[in-house]
């Protein structure tokens, strides 16, 4: 038999274990046997693998190879100038590794946050004497003394409990405090078993002696440790986007390189001068800025979605959000505030709003009794606040106590002397109290528990009896303040001389009495939803996004908030059970999340996991929220895990890869807005930095094909790649998010990041613009300074120097006008606003500096190979500029004016 199907007896001789505790000699057995009462860690790779893991990825290694070959080169021709290129493209691996490794660091960091949520110091009864002791030194067997405000250190069976209550919220994901008693269970798990009490649980009121049965990584509390430690990481959407556009434009550069080095072999090019074309092929193919430019957009992305009470740990996470299908939302503390008000209530026959009794003596003295039944019957325990005693305690029993107390009259004299607290099996409370007239019973619970022990109600002032049709009348209010999404509890009570014969303090006794009882009301309470959340669930689904509940609260509960908020619409909403999603198959919970509106109520935390898996079969981008213990593997596993900054627990947060910092499901869409914006943000600058890659191509395949002077080094490819372009492409990672963004729904898990339209736009039309454009003005140079065809001038020639400035400095003009062509597919860049984003004025202005550093300082000129050029070559490059601003404006007006025109907004085409 399990440990909670056994009598406390039965319980302490299958630990061998007794009332008086372990002798110090078996602790210490046991000790070395069980070890210490820790969660211990999963083993990790090592951080210095993860580093290195940076530097030999596939985008990496294809740098490498460059690298390699330039040295290699100097080796056999020195003063080519390609040790030089060998390390400026070293420096561009280093530059990449080192912003993308910070991301990596979390691995071990959820563990210390639940070993910080285990108490330090615990009261333990060891060979008959009470001691302090360390958590970590607890063994199975082991007796422990449980009071209000502690903390549970491991998971124990309950052998002696005085109204011993618990919160359990941080495991099993329950909103509300659980009593515990000693007595033997049939529950299937131990979760819900009302004799054992959990580590990482904490005791909201009364006392109780345990026997440890489960220490460390035995515990419910360490397995769901082990869960989040072992849960698969799944990268995020943009993480596998950016990792196959990498191999894609890697091997496409290294497959070029190849090719046309054999085609210079055919045409008899010498070696060394074949091998330098290849590897410019290679530099000028490969986006060497894309990875750093990336990290850093979604750093500034941060940093917005800060400002919205947004925190992001993982930058990936900013782009996954915006891409997000389904948000799989725990109730309690989420969507709702966690904060129990009293809305409506029943009154002496009368249903009436909280509102109304400020306005309606009668009804206040005719609510006498259940105002004292309220402003007593609850188990809340004072507590010194700023504004002196304050209760503390369950916020329901804080509800219905300030409720009593605002209207009871003659609460003097009452005093409890015992107590009967609530459980989910008796569903009820009952407390005694002595008062000026004697002993009174005051009893609250489930209306159809409380009704059972009833046989009259007042009315009017009477007692009358509770006949069928007072309670159709009962349950008809009832059924009104549930279909309002209320929680409605029913007060009764008792007052006659049998019950002084109850002896204080007796809570069997107190039981036996619960019959005969006085109807006296009924209560409304709602918690809240946060104000926002209406709108929120409202803009989700303008936006196509999927909103589950995903609670361990009981499945009415989640019905009742899901129709307040907008999540439920239909008559008869799916509600998938805890136990049933047990038995469910694979297939079947599949099936189950095809429901328009699916609840998920009662559920486990590896439960949790396995909703979003089956999710994410079905093609989802998976968002979870959460904020205990229990949310935590789920956070883990989803493509993006969302953690409460106020309510959540330390667990919750390692485990996330966002964090709003206000508790607010609101914050959500505004920071899916401004994910969806990144996306839209990475295929501008994308745009921009492969329309550079022709114009960088292109000389190479000239200098080969047409044996001309090589229009373009690669050390200045790399300036352009990693210089001029990196701010301009940042400032486009910075636009604000187009206001039509929330109106679309999520883009398709298979749209690519780079798509035929863009690869169109970036090659095969702004590129050739580019690429003609640099050409001509270094054709223009050469010719003016008498250069003909066939002629090779030397690498330091003067004029060569100015012709190869003159093409790196025409595509820097060129570069400077597509940056305004980029900020928007269709819509024309003479209607954009230019003060919307006052990075672009920053890009632009760096732009020009470095390119006047390069052109006009002898280190400029000596580092990237550059000449001093005359303002007449500048103007050159204009009326190019000019015509690729026209051009592009023709082809956005055309497209506006297609049938797809209303979704233009995406690059998609």
């Amino acid at each position: 038999m399990r440990i909670h199907e056994l009598s406390v007896d039965q319980a302490l001789a299958s630990l061998k274990s007794a009332p008086d505790g372990l002798t110090r000699a078996e602790v210490a057995r046991r000790l070395a046997e069980y070890g210490p009462n820790r969660v211990e860690e999963v083993g990790r790779e090592h951080l210095a693998l993860r580093f290195a893991r940076e530097f030999t990825h596939f985008f990496a290694m294809v740098l490498w190879l460059a690298a390699a070959l330039a040295f290699i080169a100097e080796h056999f021709q020195p003063g080519e100038g390609m040790g030089r290129l060998g390390v400026a493209i070293v420096g561009v691996i280093l530059i990449n590794g080192l912003f993308s490794f910070w991301q990596e660091y979390r691995a071990e960091r959820a563990v210390a946050a639940l070993r910080r949520l285990l108490p330090l110091r615990v009261k333990a009864v060891r060979a008959g004497e009470v001691a302090q002791i360390d958590a970590e030194a607890l063994v199975p067997g082991d007796i422990v003394l449980l009071d209000e405000g502690d903390a549970v250190p491991a998971d124990c069976r309950v052998i002696e409990a005085t109204g011993l209550r618990l919160n359990t919220a941080t495991v099993t994901g329950e909103s509300l405090p659980k009593a515990r008693d000693s007595e033997p269970g049939a529950a299937e798990s131990l979760l819900f078993a009302r004799n054992v009490v959990l580590a990482g649980t904490s005791v909201v009121s009364g006392d109780g002696r345990a026997v440890v049965f489960a220490t460390g990584m035995r515990t419910e509390f360490g397995r769901i440790a082990h869960l989040t430690q072992i849960a698969g990481e799944t990268g995020s959407p943009l993480q596998r986007e950016i990792a196959r556009l990498s191999r894609l434009v890697a091997t496409l550069a290294c497959g070029v390189g190849v090719a046309f080095f054999v085609i210079g072999q055919a045409l008899g090019l010498p070696f060394w001068e074949n091998f330098l074309f290849a590897i410019g092929i290679i530099v000028a193919n490969v986006p060497e800025g894309l990875a750093p430019t990336v990290t850093l957009s979604l750093a500034m992305a941060t940093q917005r979605m800060a400002r919205r009470n947004a925190l992001v740990r993982h930058l990936p996470a900013v782009e996954t959000l915006g891409s997000t299908t389904v948000i799989c939302c725990d109730k309690t503390g989420t969507l709702t505030q966690n904060r129990m008000s009293v809305r409506r209530l029943w009154i002496a026959g009368e249903a009436c709003s909280a509102d109304d009794l400020a306005v309606r003596p009668d009804l206040r003295a005719a609510g006498q009794p259940l105002f004292i039944d309220a402003a007593l019957c609850h188990n809340l325990r004072a507590a010194e606040g700023n504004d002196g005693v304050e209760p503390v305690g369950d916020p329901m029993e804080r509800a219905l106590a300030a409720t009593g107390r605002l209207h009871a009259i003659g609460l003097d004299g009452w005093r409890r002397i015992a107590e009967v607290p609530f459980d989910s099996d008796r569903k009820r409370m009952s407390v005694l109290c002595d008062t000026p007239q004697g002993r009174a019973l005051l009893c609250k619970g489930a209306p159809e528990r409380v009704l059972a022990i009833c046989d009259s109600a007042l009315i009017d002032d009477r007692v009358v009896p509770l006949d069928g049709a007072l309670r159709a009348r009962l349950l008809q209010s009832q059924n009104a303040m549930a279909d309002a999404g209320l929680r409605v509890l029913a007060f009764a009570r008792r007052a006659d001389a049998a019950l002084a014969d109850v002896p204080a303090g007796s809570a069997a006794a107190l039981a036996a009495a619960e019959c005969g009882l006085v109807f006296s009301g009924l209560v409304g309470l709602e918690d809240p939803p946060r104000p926002q959340v209406p709108q929120a669930i409202t803009r989700c689904g303008e936006a196509g996004i999927r909103v589950i509940m995903v609670t361990g609260d009981h499945p009415h509960t989640a019905i009742a908030i899901g129709r307040e908020i907008g999540l439920v619409k239909t008559a008869e909403p799916v509600v998938v059970v805890g136990d049933a999603l047990r038995r469910m198959s694979a297939t079947q919970l599949q099936l189950a999340l095809d429901a328009p509106e699916t609840l998920f109520a009662r559920v486990a935390a590896e439960q949790k996991m396995l909703i979003v898996e089956a999710l994410q079969k079905k093609g989802h981008i998976v968002a979870v929220t959460g904020d205990g213990v229990n949310d935590a593997p789920a956070l883990k596993v989803a493509d993006i895990g969302i953690a409460m900054g106020v309510a959540g627990t330390d667990v919750a947060k390692e485990a996330a890869d966002l964090i709003l910092l206000d508790d607010n499901f609101a914050s959500i869409v505004d920071a899916i807005e401004e994910g969806r914006a990144v996306f839209d943000n990475i295929r501008k600058f994308l745009t921009y930095i492969l329309t550079s890659n022709i114009p960088e191509l292109i000389p190479y395949l000239a200098f080969v094909l047409f044996r001309i002077p090589l229009p373009l080094t690669i050390i200045q490819i790399l300036a352009v790649d990693l210089g001029t372009d990196m701010l301009p492409a940042l400032a486009l990672g910075a636009e604000k998010p187009d206001p039509d963004v929330m109106r679309r729904p999520p883009r398709r898990r298979d749209e690519r990041l780079l798509s035929w339209g863009l690869i169109a736009r970036a090659y095969l039309f702004l590129g050739i613009l580019e690429a003609a454009a640099a050409m001509a003005v270094f054709f223009l140079v050469l010719s003016a300074g008498g250069w003909h065809y066939g002629d090779m001038p030397a690498k330091t020639d003067p004029l060569y120097l100015r012709a190869t400035t003159a093409c790196l400095a025409t595509i820097v003009v060129m570069q400077l006008v597509n940056l305004f062509l980029c900020r928007h597919a269709t819509r024309s860049s003479l209607t954009t606003r230019f003060a919307a984003n006052p990075m672009i004025w920053w890009g632009i202005g760096a732009e020009l500096a470095l390119i006047a550093f390069i052109v006009y300082t002898p280190p400029g000129n000596w580092l990237f190979g550059a000449a001093p050029l005359g303002g007449d070559i500048w103007l050159q490059a204009l009326p190019f500029a000019a015509a690729m601003l026209l051009a592009e404006e023709l082809r956005k007006a055309w497209v506006r004016r297609a049938p797809h025109a209303p979704n233009a907004g995406r690059e998609s085409r």
